[in-house]
Formats: C-alpha cells, structure tokens, sequence
C-alpha cells in the first residue's frame, strides 16, 4: 500500500483550514496530512492545537521554498511513497487525488500535476495570458509542454521528494517543475476541476502577479541553467 501525504501550506489561512481538513475526513481513502504553518498571524496555529491536526510550526514566515522543502523533509523522514501538495484555501478538489495516484501509477510518472487545462481550454483572462507564457518558456527550454504550470497541485513520488528535500531554494513554483524535466524527471498531467478560495484574500494581487511572472520568466530562461544536475 503506497503511503501519501499531503503537504498544506498554511499562512493566515484560520478560515479555510478547518473546512480543508473536515473535507479530507469525509473521503472513503484516508490521507495523512501536515499543515506547515508558516509563521501565520492570525489565529491558525490555535486552531491546529485545539482540533488536534497533525502540524509543523514554523516560528516566523519564512516564505513558500522552505514551507515546501519543510512538508518534503517530513515525508522522506516518515517514509511516505508519495507526497500531494496541496492548498490551505479550499481551491483543491481532494476527490481527484485518487485519480492523479492511479496516473503516477499507471504512467510511472515521476510528478503527476493536477490540470485545469488537459481536456480543456482556458478563458482569456489575464491570469491565463500569464500561463500561457510560462507555458511557452517551459516548451522552449525543455521540449514539453506542460498545460497548466501553475496548477498547486502536484504528485511528487519518493524520487522527487527526496530531490526537493535536500536542495534550497525549491519552491513549488513552474521553474521547478521545469528543472525537474530537464533533470530527467517524467512529469504527467491529469484533468481536474479547481475552486474558488474558500474565504480571505490570496497575496497575489495585481502588483505581486506581475512580479511573480518577472521572477518566474526570468528563473526559466535564465537562472534553471546555472542549478546543478543531480
């Protein structure tokens, strides 16, 4: 029997994290998790404490590389098969874990990446604009086009987690999903069907979306080159 955990990253996120975790119980599959609360402002690591979920506290906000180095640091020392990484705020659809599990197995994929775009087409949005040039970079430097690199959910198996575990500076961001290709990783897409944040306010407002699409872009024409091969 494989052993997966899911990682959830949590940053103030008091809101969404109970619904989360009632909403995991409710599944016929059982999924280990561990909440890594990053250092989180409002009342999240209380309420990790009172309801007894499994959690890392970070004791300041160390940002989303080391949230997820931390969640694969724990799955590699616990002995997971498979780690699923997964958000805090409600946006993930735990029903298709199963699917993407049964894809990594059937493929033997190395990151199997849950995708809005498989089957189907993005609108033109703004956001998807963005996409579709980091889409592009990834096809330019790697020769595979990946439909949707900024999914947030991905299936790392024990390869995977345990590359990511030991280098800095990884974070679960299309570069890296990017390098992993071009280290000889086999990264699958499955369909899935994604939400809207449950409740508060995502960071990525218009001035932090143009500076993500800055660091990102430039990351996958530029600095992937200089990290090294495993």
């Amino acid at each position: 029997m494989e052993k997966i955990l899911l990682i959830i990253p949590a940053y103030n996120e008091a809101e969404n994290i109970p619904w989360v975790i009632e909403e995991l119980q409710q599944l016929d599959n059982v999924y280990d998790y561990v909440i890594i609360n990053d250092g989180s402002k409002d009342n999240t690591k209380a309420i990790c404490e009172e309801k007894g979920y499994n959690y890392v506290d970070m004791p300041i906000n160390v940002g989303l590389a080391d949230v997820f180095r931390t969640g694969m640091k724990y799955a590699v020392r616990h002995g997971y098969s498979m780690a699923l990484q997964y958000d805090g705020d409600g946006q993930h659809d735990p029903h298709y874990i199963a699917c993407m599990v049964e894809k990594m197995k059937q493929t033997n994929a190395d990151v199997v990446i849950g995708s809005r775009f498989v089957e189907e087409k993005g609108c033109k949005s703004l956001r998807n604009v963005g996409s579709y040039i980091i889409q592009a970079l990834i096809k330019l430097t790697t020769g595979k086009r990946i439909s949707d690199p900024t999914s947030g959910m991905r299936l790392y198996n024990a390869n995977v987690m345990k590359f990511l575990a030991n280098e800095i500076n990884m974070a679960p961001e299309p570069d890296t999903i990017a390098l992993l290709i071009r280290q000889g990783f086999r990264v699958e897409e499955v369909e899935v069907k994604m939400r809207e944040r449950q409740a508060g306010v995502s960071y990525l407002n218009f001035g932090n979306s143009i500076r993500y699409m800055m660091n990102i872009c430039m990351s996958l024409v530029f600095i992937q080159w200089f990290r090294r091969k495993r």
